[in-house]
């Protein structure tokens, strides 16, 4: 493989994506900042296939990366390979309000073919490559130039090695018959409008202190406000106000600027400086939340109770001997929280739709209806379908009040 030197300019880049416009597939890593700022600083760019590969840096003085960001947004020929990519897509979409497409995720990949919830990249790499990578560049200043030989090729490894894994993973993939389980996982990272900061929607990803319409409009408004005030200072929204400050005053919001002296989380200044006025005046101009915009409130079964609780530990168990009796990661067949729906009495679930309900929805339910029992053979625990006879008997438990 070639190993390009820093691409500094753009007449090389140019070239480069020109090259790599006609391959099948690009890995891409980048290297950012993102601590002390709102925007995350893009510091550097590795992209390359398994003839070429080069690390960019988006630096460098009169350097255009548009030759770049066409090939991974524009270029549907080409399929773009990451690891773990959802900040590499985010800031690809902050540059170019598009997402690389078409996409697929290593780490995603895995949980088809393996119990691996989320691999990291150096796991990765050591148990198909049987390589270790050097983890010594990895938190270095990458804002900071020049870079090092060293950081440039610790970031480089990061598409080499990818550019050598990815097609053992899809030939197993193929192997297995998996990859149509992945497109939908795959289009949930390249949709745009998981990375749209839509201001009038940011409210919704902080804990709400209540259902309260007066509460919720005023969390509306402080959530945007929050999120322009750190737009326009270019740093972390938390530096702003957390986001257990924010949901108190909305709860309890104060009645004069003073008082914001007394609220936990803000410092005595905010009681006269002028992003305490402006919060004020947020406050004051907020309205409650309309019914339409009203969050809805969470789908409920019958209350679990002990036994329904029993039932949803059974479902539990179920999805861990499933795992690993097909090696797959739990976390991509369903959650915790969607089992103690199933146990329930939910059944518009994902879990009971589409390949999850043939790989392991179907016997959920059964478990639940009294149609499926643990045993042991041999020493290892395994489901076995119940008689008829045997299914009434565990339906007639399962039927009984629930306590508590």
């Amino acid at each position: 493989m070639i190993i390009h030197p820093l691409i500094t300019s753009t007449d090389e880049l140019v070239d480069l994506c020109d090259r790599l416009a006609s391959s099948d597939y690009v890995c891409v890593d980048t290297e950012f900042m993102r601590e002390n700022t709102y925007w995350p600083l893009l510091c550097l760019v590795q992209i390359g296939n398994q003839e070429e590969a080069a690390a960019i840096d988006p630096l460098a003085e009169g350097i255009d990366l548009s030759p770049l960001l066409e090939l991974l947004t524009e270029n549907e020929d080409v399929l773009k390979i990451f690891h773990a990519g959802g900040q590499d897509v985010e800031i690809i979409y902050n540059l170019t309000g598009k997402t690389p497409h078409p996409i697929f995720d290593t780490q995603i990949a895995m949980m088809a073919i393996s119990q691996s919830e989320q691999i990291g990249y150096a796991n990765l790499v050591e148990s198909w490559l049987n390589k270790t990578i050097d983890k010594g560049a990895r938190f270095t200043d990458w804002s900071r130039r020049p870079l090092t030989d060293r950081q440039i090729e610790y970031a480089i490894g990061d598409v080499t090695y990818l550019a050598e894994i990815f097609p053992r993973i899809l030939k197993k993939l193929i192997k297995t018959g998996r990859g149509s389980w992945l497109d939908a996982e795959m289009e949930k990272l390249a949709d745009p409008e998981h990375y749209r900061n839509d201001h009038s929607q940011v409210w919704k990803k902080v804990r709400a202190p209540s259902r309260n319409a007066q509460v919720l409009g005023r969390l509306k408004a402080l959530a945007a406000w929050r999120e322009m005030e750190a737009q326009d200072k270019n740093i972390p929204r938390g530096r702003i106000m957390r986001d257990e400050t924010l949901a108190d005053l909305a709860g309890h919001p104060p009645k004069r600027q003073p008082d914001l002296a007394k609220v936990r989380g803000l410092s005595q200044a905010w009681k006269d400086n002028d992003i305490g006025k402006r919060l004020m005046r947020v406050l004051d101009e907020a309205k409650p939340l309309p019914k339409s915009e009203m969050p809805e409130k969470p789908k409920r079964g019958a209350p679990l109770g002990k036994e329904g609780a029993l039932v949803a530990d059974l479902l539990k168990l179920l999805l861990k001997i499933r795992a690993r009796e097909i090696d797959i990661a739990s976390r991509l067949l369903t959650r915790s929280d969607e089992l103690e729906a199933l146990a329930a009495g939910i059944r518009d679930l994902p879990v009971l739709q589409g390949w999850r309900y043939d790989v392991f929805g179907k016997d959920a339910l059964d478990l639940v209806e009294g149609k499926l029992a643990f045993a042991v053979e041999n020493g290892r625990l395994k489901m076995t379908h119940m008689d008829d006879e045997n299914s009434d008997v565990v339906q007639a438990i399962n039927a009984e009040p629930a306590e508590g």
